[in-house]
């Protein structure tokens, strides 16, 4: 098969869904790769690395004009879009709840496309999100303490203090990957740490491994509201898998925070969790909102690209192999991926996906193509 790799495209996405050592992989299983020219480039990978690891060079029509599995990492754009064909598979990050104009062209191409953010195993562990939410819970918290800075506009407060001066509050909303990521940062920065999830066993984990330096409360609403209030930075970390991210914080508990706090939704990409948030870009990555602060980046991961890069390729691989010697096998192969089909020959395959978007899934074996 071949396999292309188009450029990412969405504002300042440096990140390119492959790594020479990924071609090396899928060309002595006896595929084909062709990559965009130019897109390594923001991840520090230059055309002269593709090309000695086996790729062939091409302009983003040569890509999807002779490719049939095309590895992104976000979702595909609207150059991207006009391009799908009934004959193409589309394995990249799609999260189409947040972004049902991507779903209606996904639908409407006839391509099947697969989401990495989907992709789950019997434990529930999501092996190809996890990477991506661990970099995006550490760089949540980076950033609420950068906007928490008074040049930045934030309440200029030092996040963990000084001896005789209070540190920042700072409240976790989730204990799931890019949460747990979020509490380790903020705790080694010294913050005072306050985390809420409705999962007893996450809570019991969390006191675990960092004991009375994070205080946990099971989620409700009252006591979100609460732990909003008092906080200086709340980082929003929920995720529904497929489906949009249940809002938490209405908009009264956000005008109850003090001007120049900060809020971080993570959860963005899947519609976010505040009432408030509206997806932002690298290149204006803050709003003011009721005097606060909103950090609602899409695709946090994208700041450190080399690192998500390489980070990236590690854990879909084994995948990308697999696909490459046809759909079929590979979803006999690794049952897994069914739960990532999201699109297939223009309907919604994953029920967490179609719900989010208000619509109905139609069984996986019925809408494959033969």
């Amino acid at each position: 098969m071949i396999v292309g790799v188009p450029a990412e495209t969405k504002t300042l996405e440096r990140r390119v869904a492959i790594t020479p050592a990924g071609v090396v992989e899928l060309c002595s299983a006896g595929h084909e790769v062709i990559v965009e020219a130019g897109a390594g480039r923001g991840s520090g990978i230059t055309d002269e690395l593709f090309s000695a690891a086996g790729a062939r060079l091409g302009s983003v029509d040569d890509v999807y004009q002779q490719a049939t599995l095309l590895l992104h990492v976000k979702e595909p754009q609207q150059r991207d879009l006009e391009r799908l064909r009934p004959h193409h598979v589309v394995f990249t990050y799609l999260h189409l709840a947040a972004y049902p104009a991507v779903a209606e062209a996904l639908l409407a191409s006839g391509a099947t496309a697969l989401a990495y953010e989907t992709v789950q195993l019997p434990d529930g562990h999501l092996p190809l999100l996890a990477p991506m939410s661990r970099i995006a819970g550490r760089m949540a918290m980076q950033a609420a303490a950068h906007y928490l800075e008074a040049p930045q506009g934030g309440k200029g407060i030092l996040t963990g203090g000084i001896p005789g001066v209070a540190r920042a509050k700072v409240t976790v909303l989730g204990a799931g990957v890019s949460g747990w990521h979020a509490i380790d940062v903020a705790v080694g920065m010294g913050a005072a740490v306050t985390v809420l999830d409705i999962s007893l066993p996450k809570l019991e984990a969390v006191e675990q491994m960092w004991g009375g330096r994070v205080e946990t409360i099971h989620s409700s609403r009252h006591g979100i509201a609460e732990a909003v209030r008092s906080s200086d930075a709340v980082i929003g970390a929920v995720l529904v898998a497929g489906d949009r991210a249940p809002v938490l914080v209405d908009e009264a508990m956000v005008a109850s925070m003090e001007p120049g706090s900060v809020l971080v939704d993570i959860s963005i990409d899947q519609g976010g969790c505040f009432a408030t948030s509206r997806e932002t870009s690298h290149t204006d990555p803050v709003y003011v909102e009721h005097g606060v602060l909103h950090y609602a980046v899409g695709n946090i991961p994208g700041a450190v690209p080399r690192t998500s890069t390489f980070a990236l390729t590690n854990a879909t691989m084994r995948y990308v192999v697999a696909l490459a010697a046809g759909l079929r096998p590979a979803l006999a192969r690794y049952p897994e991926l069914a739960g990532g089909v999201n699109v297939a020959a223009g309907r919604l395959t994953n029920a967490a996906v179609a719900h989010g978007l208000g619509q109905a899934a139609v069984p996986l074996a019925e809408a494959l193509p033969a």
